[in-house]
């Protein structure tokens, strides 16, 4: 029995307050594991209501760790979302999209044949330390009162402020040209999608986010995390 999981929690956890790590599948939303929780534990502990919050939003194509806080530690949730993230993921070299993931089509295409391993590597560690980033418009963000995935669906242009974020460290794992692995460290509020974009960029190419799943928050790792049915969605 996992530690954070929801076969490890007592009625005294969802009064008191208590964390679970999940490992958020492919195309799930992190609402949807929210509502997933939420159901468990109503059936399991047979009561109408529990407060269930996640601390720090996956995109549907991202894998990987969330914390769910239950009860009083949602209370605790920007304490969560404060720690650092890893994560381990996939480049595709030579072609752009508009969301900068394969949530979108294709619309660039650009030489990467000359390409290699030490540029990728060189290049990484360039993106060590304090940098400014733009998110991408296909984001939850706010301008202006709207979202800008909204200004995005409407094709409207509008000036993306950036924000400041940290990388602890960038490793290039792997090169299978055109696909790009990595492992990334860094800070709160960091888009791997906008980093996968500047990363062609200064490559005088073209890149976007092929794979991407989330290892550890913090102390806490996706190996401790417990898996959840695919095929049930509450």
């Amino acid at each position: 029995m996992k530690e954070y999981s929801i076969d490890s929690f007592s009625i005294n956890d969802i009064k008191e307050g208590k964390i679970i790590l999940v490992d958020k599948p492919l195309r799930w939303t992190s609402f949807d594991v929210v509502k997933y929780i939420r159901k468990s534990l109503q059936l399991k502990f047979k009561i109408k209501k529990v407060k269930v919050g996640h601390a720090g939003t996956l995109d549907p194509l991202a894998t990987g760790l969330l914390i769910i806080c239950i009860g009083k530690q949602t209370k605790s949730i920007s304490e969560y979302q404060n720690l650092s993230k890893t994560y381990t993921g996939k480049f595709k070299l030579g072609e752009s999209t508009l969301s900068y993931d394969a949530e979108t089509d294709v619309n660039e295409k650009f030489e990467y044949e000359h390409i290699t391993l030490d540029d990728l590597k060189n290049l990484a560690d360039e993106f060590i330390g304090k940098n400014m980033q733009k998110p991408p418009i296909f984001s939850a963000i706010k301008k202006d009162g709207k979202r800008l995935y909204e200004y995005a669906r409407e094709n409207k242009e509008i000036d993306i402020d950036e924000r400041e974020i940290d990388i602890y460290n960038f490793e290039i794992i792997d090169f299978t040209s055109p696909y790009v692995n990595f492992k990334i460290e860094c800070s709160k509020g960091t888009y791997i999608r906008s980093i996968a974009n500047d990363f062609g960029k200064r490559l005088n190419s073209g890149s976007y986010l092929y794979e991407l799943r989330r290892t550890k928050i913090g102390d806490f790792c996706v190996l401790n995390a417990m898996d959840i049915n695919i095929d049930v969605k509450t």
